[in-house]
């Protein structure tokens, strides 16, 4: 298991093969993937699937990935957020997702802000982005909250959706690395 980051209240890890349980229900939850447009799992084989498949393969290609996070204090799997490198944008994204039972917590800001630090100090990225449907109002709020500012209007899975970004410059002049 290989730690990414921590912070004062969580620990951010790889994301491995036993997180399938939790991530199967993660994705269960209709609230949850309300705006990503992605599909409930029908089985925890599915979740398995993603791990290895698309989480795995991305770290392999690109070194960086979406990591679990949990409570530091219990180790629960609450959610995971990450970078995710697109192709077809040559972005980096800025990912994350909780289990709603911890949404209001300031958990996602938390854990989004350690994955900018990661991306900016450990693979010196120049710039990463944030994709979110337009009617996610918490999600737009968490990427201000990190210092993202809004960029363009664009279209996420054929959604009305906001991109926001933010440089490494700007992002050390706000915080500490």
């Amino acid at each position: 298991m290989k730690i990414i980051s921590q912070t004062p209240r969580l620990l951010i890890r790889e994301i491995e093969t036993y997180d399938a349980g939790a991530v199967f229900e993660l994705n269960q939850n209709p609230n949850v993937i309300r705006y990503t447009s992605d599909p409930a799992f029908k089985t925890i084989e599915d979740a398995r699937h993603l791990i290895e498949t698309v989480i795995k393969q991305q770290y392999k290609s690109y070194r960086h990935r979406r990591w679990a996070v949990l409570l530091k204090d219990t180790g629960t799997f609450i959610g995971w957020c990450g970078l995710k490198f697109m192709p077809e944008l040559n972005q980096v994204d800025l990912g994350y997702r909780c289990m709603e039972t911890y949404w209001g917590k300031g958990f996602a800001t938390e854990a989004a802000m350690a994955s900018l630090h990661y991306g900016f100090a450990q693979f010196n990225f120049n710039q990463i982005i944030g994709r979110v449907m337009k009617q996610t109002m918490q999600s737009i709020k968490v990427l201000k909250k990190c210092g993202m500012t809004f960029s363009h209007e664009a279209e996420l899975h054929e959604h009305p959706a906001y991109i926001y970004k933010i440089s490494k410059e700007d992002f050390l002049s706000q915080t500490k690395i």
